[in-house]
């Protein structure tokens, strides 16, 4: 590794995320030997270096495993952070989708976020005095026209090509009578639940569910007024709003949204590109280690 030495700057962030990326994986050994048993081979790219590629592919928002190979041919950051060579050849695109899609099956992206928040210079920024629960939603890999009915009674012709036309009109569609026929697992979201409509009943019953748990629900109040000036109706009152807990966890709410403005924007997951709900739930994860590592730097160096 002495080439590198005069290559990469001391104090580049890229050199404390390897580091602390690099323990992890080494405490995934046992994992790799048993995705990879000596009966089958090891896979023609290693599964270390694979990892730290798809790091990469997420730190630098590259949008696909081609535009990411290509930046391996002559970035020397890239090669030092992946482990190759200045000489060696990058891999082929198609072999590294291949490996990915092998690896991402194993649950590694999982163990090997537990790995990194369980690193000793990790751990003690961590702190279970607060947590929160939030959730988003990511645009499948699944075109609308290819919902079609369950029982097959769609009259539209498949038509010449893969993206044949359909007629949507007069039409109802729901989970319950339409599927993907390119990802299954796909579901059509309702408007009205992210608009308004039935999503107040749906959150009163929710906090009524969490208060009937003893669990208090520090959910954000809408604070649009409606046209005749009143507050709109909200399920969270003085019971919870009096507390100064729940200014804490509205303060607190906001980080969640740069998760995963993050992760949508700058890590590429605004549209999957895998199908199937356990891969995407693999890279998903695997962008959330990405972003724990992207802000261990400043983290570090402010608690030293």
């Amino acid at each position: 590794m002495s080439i590198w030495r005069g290559r990469v700057r001391r104090d580049h962030p890229l050199r404390t995320i390897r580091e602390i990326a690099n323990a992890a994986l080494a405490d995934l050994t046992g994992e790799f030997a048993e995705l990879y048993p000596p009966r089958l081979g090891r896979p023609s790219i290693p599964p270390e270096r694979l990892l730290r590629a798809m790091l990469l592919q997420a730190f630098y928002g590259l949008r696909s495993e081609r535009q990411l190979m290509g930046r391996m041919e002559f970035d020397l950051l890239f090669r030092w952070f992946v482990g190759l060579g200045v000489d060696d050849p990058a891999w082929d695109h198609s072999s590294f989708s291949k490996n990915r899609d092998r690896l991402l099956a194993g649950e590694i992206a999982a163990k090997f976020l537990t790995a990194v928040v369980a690193q000793p210079q990790v751990k003690h920024l961590l702190s279970s005095d607060h947590f929160s629960v939030d959730g988003t939603l990511l645009e499948a890999w699944a075109s609308i026209k290819s919902f079609r009915r369950k029982d097959g009674g769609d009259a539209d012709p498949d038509g010449p090509g893969r993206n044949a036309e359909r007629r949507f009109h007069k039409e109802k569609r729901s989970n319950e009578s339409h599927r993907s026929l390119t990802d299954p697992q796909a579901r059509l979201v309702d408007a009205a639940d992210h608009l308004g409509g039935r999503q107040g009943l749906r959150l009163a019953a929710f906090v009524a569910a969490l208060r009937a748990r003893s669990v208090s629900p520090h959910i954000a109040i809408d604070g649009h007024v409606r046209v005749t000036g009143k507050p709109r109706k909200t399920s969270v009152d003085g019971r919870v709003t009096r507390h100064s807990g729940y200014s804490v966890s509205q303060c607190c709410r906001k980080r969640i949204e740069e998760v995963f403005g993050w992760i949508k924007s700058s890590a590429g997951l605004a549209k999957v590109k895998l199908r199937g709900r356990d891969r995407v739930d693999a890279a998903f994860t695997l962008a959330l280690a990405a972003y724990n590592l992207i802000r261990l730097p400043k983290l570090l160096a402010a608690s030293a």
